[in-house]
């Protein structure tokens, strides 16, 4: 069933849910904000992924309780892995409907993306909010050639089966399909928020070893790559990317090492 939820607030979204009693809705550690006092908090290792959201109990024995160390040791070794947060917080209501309140960390937008079970949706590193416990989380792996020539997207967040979940990104969200464009888009790779499965993503050189290739990556800020999102399917963007906060925070306190030239001579103070 869909999540009961609202997303409000303009230039920093929050995302109120309204929880059934019984219903039970994660996120990931340090994206929560209040509650009702009906509703009840729990932090794990496990994801839903691991049980559907529930604690296994000694279902199947010593050999249960062994299989579900190694699954759950699997999944904080991925998140480890991937820079994600190592634990979830799960909230459910007790005695009647209850209430919670998440965000994100960044300035910028929220979105509700509703999963039917035939489709599903990758995002980009810490853009997942929070979900009902029917929404696995995981960790997918663009692929080798595509993540070290990028440099960002090689490791995904990927949800799977039926229901809610709510990410966030930065600054203002505009939602592409390339099929509306040819059946391709090239985007700058801090700029992808989500996509659908079904789109191929991947990272493209920013022009030939020439002149007008050395100029675009040294001059044009984007260094030497492309993201490419091709296929029929919802892509969404974002307008501001973390690597530009950066850099305009840097520059209002006075240390902005980038200079006219960004791109490949960019630097990030330590």
């Amino acid at each position: 069933m869909t999540l009961q939820q609202e997303i409000v607030g303009n230039a920093m979204q929050m995302a109120v849910v309204n929880l059934r009693p019984g219903q039970t809705v994660y996120c990931e550690a340090g994206k929560f904000l209040f509650k009702t006092a009906n509703v009840t908090m729990e932090t794990r290792l496990s994801g839903p992924s691991g049980g559907g959201g529930q604690q296994q109990g000694g279902s199947g024995g010593m050999g249960g309780l062994l299989r579900q160390a190694m699954g759950t040791a699997m999944q904080v070794g991925q998140r480890m892995l991937a820079g994600e947060s190592l634990a979830f917080q799960y909230f459910t209501a007790q005695g009647g409907e209850g209430t919670v309140g998440f965000a994100g960390v960044l300035p910028g937008e929220m979105r509700a993306l509703e999963l039917d079970g035939t489709r599903a949706w990758f995002a980009e590193k810490d853009a997942f909010v929070a979900a009902e416990s029917s929404v696995e989380f995981g960790i997918a792996f663009a692929g080798g050639r595509t993540g070290m020539s990028g440099g960002e997207g090689f490791i995904l967040e990927k949800f799977t089966g039926q229901g809610t979940v709510i990410i966030a990104g930065a600054g203002n969200f505009i939602d592409l399909n390339p099929a509306d464009f040819g059946g391709r888009i090239e985007v700058d790779t801090g700029c992808v928020v989500a996509f659908e499965e079904g789109i191929q993503y991947g990272v493209q050189r920013v022009g030939g070893l020439n002149r007008q290739g050395i100029m675009n990556a040294v001059f044009g800020g984007e260094g030497l790559s492309l993201a490419t999102l091709e296929g029929n399917g919802r892509v969404i963007l974002q307008s501001l990317t973390i690597e530009g906060l950066a850099n305009a925070l840097k520059k209002a306190q006075g240390g902005d090492k980038q200079g006219p030239t960004g791109g490949l001579f960019s630097t990030h103070a330590g």
